[in-house]
């Protein structure tokens, strides 16, 4: 197959000629063309993925619970993942708390950049610190009693309620397996069969991945910029020290934990992980969603890592709401730096509290639109940090969210991979389109 043929290089090809569409459209007064008429192709491509989200993990997830036929099975593995999802979170936030305390960018933003910063994005905090209060406000058992639905078609209609679709998957899977016989042949079969065609919906969907990306990429430069890309010029170059904080620790992460938890699980080469998942990689770049990416995540893992489909499909849209390593170490980084540039020294007690809290608030606020400034608050909250310093940093989000998501694909896919080898459900890789 030639390589412009392959999938991740016609998304790479997408999203270069967004950027420098992107570009060319800022400088020759193309911008509401933009808006008006590309724009709404990546608006569609995202609604699309998201709508095939929820009947994909239902139908697979049932599929894969009934072909396991042992309910003990099931508990161990979701035991396996919650753990590493775990670990994985708290050793993203140790080295985003390493990264920002040597690199220390909070020091080197003057004096006058902080103040303008602070005036220009302060009213965009108030419905944020709202959110945050609530989900502070939260019982310690509300997180399970939120993955029960009280009506299944009311949860299947917003996919931020993904965790109460894999419970009523898993709750149906275990009836069919319990009633046994040839009913329960005529449901494995129906959705068998109801699998593979969301599994060629996807790949149709696929089909139009490089324009949706092309259009993601060329608004985004648009909606950043506005009509003076100098000024989106001027506000990297002031928050540059601490965006580089944020990129080194979430490339560490990938590189050193990810690469540790294969050697520990299984025999699976990084360099052979990346070349599978590049395109699910480049999607959660692109799209900033974890839950919009999680079909092409779940075809990659599967088709071309070899997962299992019981694995695959129980693992990851877990992951895809509650695993947010990226998110978590940009915390990390966010807290701290805020704290510099305010003039604050955070003590070692007060960065352990960092870790805890924001471990904690990476299920917390699962499912919130918004979850990683909401989580910020969380964390500045319990350090004592004011909150209104999340200002310094808005300006930059959107760019990080980006690379943050691919680190939360990434560890989600490679999470996938661990509980599926130690299960003994890893198959061989297969690297082709």
């Amino acid at each position: 197959m030639k390589w412009y043929k392959k999938l991740h290089w016609q998304i790479i090809i997408g999203l270069v000629l967004g950027l420098i569409w992107g570009l060319v459209a800022n400088f020759v007064g193309l911008n509401e063309f933009t808006i008006d008429y590309i724009k709404p192709i990546g608006t569609i491509f995202i609604k699309l993925l998201v709508l095939i989200a929820v009947p994909l993990v239902l139908v697979s997830l049932v599929t894969g619970v009934t072909s396991l036929n042992d309910t003990t099975q099931l508990s161990r593995m979701g035991g396996k993942t919650v753990i590493i999802y775990a670990i994985t979170t708290v050793f993203a936030i140790s080295i985003g708390l390493a990264t920002v305390n040597i690199m220390k960018p909070g020091k080197s933003l003057p004096v006058e950049t902080r103040e303008q910063l602070q005036a220009t994005y302060s009213e965009n905090l108030d419905d944020r610190s709202e959110t945050a209060k609530e989900v502070m406000e939260r019982g310690p058992l509300d997180f399970f009693v939120n993955i029960v639905p009280e009506n299944f078609f009311d949860a299947a209609s917003d996919n931020s309620n993904m965790l109460q679709v894999v419970f009523v998957a898993i709750l149906l899977g275990i009836g069919i397996i319990q009633i046994g016989g040839k009913k329960a042949e005529t449901l494995t079969n129906f959705f068998d069969a109801f699998n593979d065609v969301i599994i060629r919906i996807v790949e149709l969907i696929m089909l139009t991945a490089p324009y949706g990306v092309f259009a993601l990429m060329a608004s985004l430069l648009i909606d950043l910029a506005g009509d003076d890309l100098g000024k989106a010029l001027e506000l990297l170059y002031a928050l540059g020290w601490y965006c580089l904080a944020v990129l080194i620790g979430l490339t560490i992460h990938v590189f050193v934990v990810y690469a540790t938890l294969f050697k520990a699980t299984s025999n699976m080469k990084l360099t052979t992980f990346f070349r599978a998942i590049q395109p699910a990689m480049l999607l959660g770049f692109s799209t900033s969603s974890s839950a919009a990416t999680l079909p092409v995540t779940m075809e990659r893992v599967e088709k071309n890592l070899g997962v299992k489909e019981e694995v695959a499909s129980f693992v990851l849209p877990i992951g895809a709401t509650v695993n947010m390593d990226g998110t978590s170490l940009y915390q990390a980084v966010a807290a701290v730096f805020i704290a510099q540039a305010l003039g604050m020294d955070l003590t070692l007690l007060q960065q352990l509290t960092i870790v805890i809290t924001a471990t904690a608030a990476s299920i917390g606020a699962a499912g919130v639109p918004g979850a990683g400034i909401i989580m910020l608050v969380i964390v500045l909250e319990s350090v004592q940090v004011p909150t209104a310093g999340i200002a310094l940093i808005l300006g930059v989000d959107r760019i990080l969210d980006m690379f943050r998501t691919m680190v939360n694909v990434t560890g989600d896919a490679a999470v996938s991979v661990a509980v599926a080898s130690s299960e003994g459900m890893l198959g061989d890789a297969h690297l082709d389109d």
